[in-house]
């Protein structure tokens, strides 16, 4: 009778340890499926973030093809800025040679009208 109980004893161990292993395996499945539902969450944070980047990456490119655009037509205005300077120098002179002219011409009639005031009728 003694050995029947503790053929029952050992049974009952075995089937604690059973259970204990059998939980044991549970939980850690369920830890390692939670860790792996982690990473697969991480990676597809991971993969959203690159297109983030990749759109601002875009952006980026295409500011800086803006920019060479806006630099070149600024050489352009550049150019025309110097022209038109170049312009109003010229047009001052001319100006100047207007004004002499002016003064020139402003004289010469003084000397015909007095000349005609003088001369014997």
């Amino acid at each position: 009778m003694g050995e029947k109980v503790a053929n029952e004893e050992v049974d009952k161990l075995s089937e604690s340890l059973n259970d204990l292993f059998t939980n044991a395996s549970t939980m850690i499945k369920g830890e390692l499926q939670g860790t792996n539902n982690l990473l697969e969450l991480l990676e597809k944070m991971n993969t959203r973030v690159a297109e983030e980047y990749k759109g601002f990456g875009d952006v980026a490119s295409g500011l800086r093809v803006f920019v060479e655009q806006l630099k070149e037509k600024n050489g352009n205005f550049d150019e025309y800025v110097q022209q038109i300077e170049a312009m109003e120098q010229q047009l001052t002179e001319f100006e100047a040679v207007v004004s002499v002219l002016d003064k020139h011409v402003s004289l010469l009639e003084s000397k015909v009208h007095s000349a005609y005031q003088h001369s014997p009728s």
